[in-house]
C-alpha cells in the first residue's frame, strides 16, 4: 500500500525483480515488467536511460543488473533497504536510506508533493508498445500455457515455480497483483523447490488456488512429494512444462556454446500421468491448445491433487535474454 502511494505521488514507471513480483500491482498502468536478464525492453531500457533510479528493497543481483560497470550509467541512484550490508555491495549508489520499507515510505509519502512526468512515462510506454514480449503462436508453448493459467485464474492464484525456462515464463506472462503470490527460488536456484512451496502455500492459504509451474527436469527432483499432497488431500495443481530437456541449460548451450549439447537430454523419463495415478492424484496429458483450454478448468475445479503434463517443443527459448557480461540495453531476441 505504501509503495503504491509513493509511486502514484512521484508518477514514474515501475520495474520489478523476480523476487519482487506482486509488491507492485502488475496490472497497473505504470508497471513496465520485470528487469534484468529476461526482463522487458521497456524496463531494461528505462533503467538504462533514466536520470534517477529509486530502488526499493532490491539487492542488485547479477541477474538484474547485467554488466555492473554499465548499469544505469545516466542515473543518480537512491537505494532503500533494511539491511546496511546491501548498500554499495554490488552497485555504488549516490544516496541510501536504511530502514524498514513500510516506515521509510510512510515518512516519505508525508513529505513529498505530487509530481508529473507525462513525457517520460509516454516514452517508456512507447517502448513497451513497440517491443512487447512475444513468442511463437503456432502450437502449444510455455508462454501460452502461462497466459491460459492467468486467464482461467483471473490472476488470483498463488504461483510457485521451480528453476529454469518455465520460471522465467511464469514471471513474464503472469501478472501478479498482490505480495507473496509468486514463490520461487531466486537465490541458489533450487530445482525441486516448487512442489514443497506449493504444498506450504496451500496449507497456509487454503482459500487460494495454488499451482506449481515446473519443467520436467525440475519435477523429477521432487515429484515424490505429489504423494504427500495426495495423502493429506492438499489440492495443488502441478503443471509440468515438458520439453524432454533441461531447457535453460540447453538454451545457453545453443546460444553461447555453439550448440554443444551436453547432459541436457531427458530421454527415458517416467510417464507423469501414470505417476500421478500411482500416487493417488489426478493426471492429465495435454498436447494441443484445445486440450489445455478444456482440461485446465477441470483440474482447477477438482478437490484433488492434480498433475498436468504439457508437452511442448524443446527448441523454444526464453526471450529476450541479456548475455552474461552484457549491459541491459544489449538484449537478444531469441
Amino acid at each position: 500500500k505504501e509503495l503504491m502511494e509513493f509511486v502514484k505521488k512521484i508518477e514514474v514507471p515501475v520495474a520489478d525483480s523476480l523476487m519482487g513480483k506482486g509488491a507492485f500491482d502488475g496490472t497497473d498502468e505504470l508497471y513496465m515488467g520485470m528487469l534484468g536478464m529476461h526482463g522487458t525492453k521497456a524496463s531494461n531500457l528505462g533503467v538504462t536511460k533514466c536520470d534517477l533510479l529509486i530502488t526499493v528493497g532490491s539487492r542488485f543481483s547479477d541477474r538484474v543488473i547485467g554488466n555492473a560497470s554499465r548499469f544505469a550509467k545516466n542515473a543518480k541512484i537512491l537505494q532503500i533497504d533494511v539491511d546496511p550490508a546491501e548498500i554499495n555491495k554490488n552497485i555504488q549508489v549516490d544516496c541510501s536510506i536504511i530502514g524498514d520499507l513500510k516506515e521509510v515510505l510512510t515518512r516519505l509519502n508525508q513529505r513529498i508533493e505530487k509530481h508529473e512526468h507525462k513525457e517520460w512515462i509516454k516514452e517508456i510506454e512507447t517502448i513497451s508498445e513497440e517491443h512487447p514480449l512475444k513468442y511463437n503462436e503456432e502450437g502449444l508453448t510455455g508462454p501460452y500455457v502461462i497466459e491460459q493459467i492467468y486467464k482461467v485464474t483471473e490472476g488470483n492464484a498463488i504461483i510457485t515455480t521451480d528453476v529454469g525456462q518455465h520460471q522465467m515464463w511464469a514471471a513474464q506472462y503472469y501478472r501478479y497483483k498482490d505480495p507473496r503470490t509468486f514463490l520461487s527460488s531466486g537465490g541458489l536456484g533450487t530445482m525441486g523447490y516448487g512442489v514443497g512451496a506449493a504444498i506450504g502455500a496451500k496449507v497456509g492459504r487454503p482459500d487460494k488456488v495454488v499451482l506449481n509451474i515446473a519443467g520436467d527436469g525440475c519435477f523429477r527432483m521432487n515429484m515424490n512429494e505429489i504423494a504427500t499432497a495426495a495423502r493429506y488431500n492438499i489440492p495443488i495443481i502441478q503443471v509440468v512444462i515438458n520439453n524432454h530437456v533441461l531447457g535453460m541449460v540447453r538454451q545457453w548451450q545453443e546460444l553461447f556454446y555453439d550448440a554443444n549439447y551436453v547432459a541436457t537430454d531427458m530421454k527415458g523419463q517416467p510417464d507423469f500421468v501414470k505417476l500421478a495415478d500411482a500416487y493417488g492424484a489426478e493426471g492429465y496429458r495435454i498436447t494441443t491448445e484445445e486440450e489445455l483450454e478444456e482440461l485446465l478448468p477441470k483440474a482447477l475445479a477438482s478437490p484433488r491433487t492434480a498433475v498436468i503434463d504439457v508437452l511442448v517443443d524443446r527448441e523454444e527459448n526464453v526471450s529476450p535474454i541479456v548475455p552474461a557480461g552484457a549491459s541491459l540495453d544489449e538484449m537478444l531476441i531469441v
